[in-house]
């Protein structure tokens, strides 16, 4: 049997970055949203044994590392399943664009899976086994608006806002994030050295000396879930960054309270006449400061997307912003014809720019069941 899906997209509503874990992981917060922006997957199931991906995009891996190969795996050992399993994955996603590419297709690969088996997982066993495949991964088990925390796999679903036009940019570059987030280190670290009386005894000095000790000793950086990690690193914090996540929390504490419904709870710093319901939650939330961390180390190695976010903002975007680690700029907009302006704009300037919009919870699961 053979079943399609749409594999949809995300972008972050701000990324806060904290310290380092006794993991190797950044403690993370952030706002996830998903969008209408897809790739397709099939699945097939039959006689034999094996899994086999195959994708015309040559920056996708065909062999086990590949997100849709891990969780397929995971699924048919959880499901004691047997049969020759062949994902086919047609791109139109970047490959690193900061859009949650590979773990939107883990996501829809299993569900693939599932209906082309005839079988289900709990929904325990299946955010259990998305969390080991990728942080990002879990999210698209909830689609819509999802808080993460932790390294981001610790995914709460939030109050949704309508959904909204929005256009992606996508600037011809790929940004790693095992790297921006070693350039976010390297940016804590000379922080640190003005700081270094503040720190206890017996810990490493600065971030700078625990980098070049790493360095020195040989030790080897690696990578798991898509987030930078290396063995043998001890934890470092600054004394601002466990207030800098409170204040993230803080921040999307103060966007809730605005949230129309919510019992004993009323609107905060929008009037009604300022705009309808999807626009007031939006800027609700855009009003409350969030930003996205990466921003501050992405955009000095790469000052062209500094200027995609510059003129996403000049063209009538009401929030803009990198998205993850980059390379994709999103823009969100009141209408799909100031949407469309601005993505022409970009497109005349020689940056590819697709007009989507943002999906809701409810859109996001009907969509997938009119696909298969």
């Amino acid at each position: 049997m053979r079943v399609t899906v749409p594999s949809f997209s995300k972008i972050n509503l701000g990324l806060r970055i904290g310290a380092l874990r006794p993991d190797g992981f950044h403690e993370l917060r952030t706002v996830y949203q998903t969008i209408a922006l897809h790739d397709t997957i099939r699945v097939s199931v039959a006689r034999g044994s094996g899994i086999e991906i195959r994708c015309d995009d040559p920056r996708v891996p065909c062999d086990e590392t590949n997100t849709c190969h891990k969780i397929v795996e995971r699924a048919m050992q959880a499901l004691k399943a047997r049969g020759r399993i062949v994902i086919e994955i047609n791109k139109v996603l970047p490959v690193q664009g900061g859009l949650g590419g590979a773990s939107g297709n883990a996501v829809a690969a299993l569900l693939a899976f599932e209906l082309a088996l005839k079988k289900r997982l709990s929904d325990a066993e299946r955010l259990r086994i998305a969390t080991e495949v990728g942080s990002d991964v879990p999210l698209f088990l909830i689609g819509g608006t999802v808080l993460g925390v932790g390294r981001g796999e610790e995914v709460y679903p939030l109050p949704d806002f309508p959904a909204v036009p929005c256009v992606i940019a996508l600037p011809a570059m790929a940004v790693s994030t095992p790297k921006a987030f070693a350039a976010w280190d390297e940016m804590c670290g000379a922080g640190a050295l003005a700081r270094e009386s503040a720190i206890p005894n017996g810990t490493a000095s600065t971030v700078a000396e625990f980098h070049s000790a790493r360095t020195d000793e040989g030790v080897r950086p690696y990578v798991a879930g898509g987030k930078s990690r290396s063995r043998g690193e001890s934890k470092l914090t600054s004394p601002t960054e466990s207030d800098r996540m409170l204040e993230f929390s803080r921040e999307i504490s103060a966007w809730l309270s605005a949230v129309p419904g919510s019992p004993g709870r009323r609107r905060s710093g929008v009037s009604a006449r300022s705009g309808g319901r999807a626009e007031n939650l939006l800027l609700d939330l855009v009003r409350t400061g969030i930003e996205n961390d990466f921003e501050r180390v992405v955009f000095p190695q790469y000052p062209e997307l500094r200027e995609v976010k510059r003129v996403l903002e000049q063209a009538g975007a009401q929030y803009a912003s990198l998205s993850g680690s980059g390379s994709a700029i999103y823009g969100l907009f009141a209408s799909r014809e100031v949407a469309r302006a601005a993505a022409t704009k970009l497109t005349r300037r020689g940056t590819r720019a697709l007009v989507t919009s943002t999906l809701t919870r409810r859109q996001y699961w009907n969509k997938q069941a009119l696909s298969r």
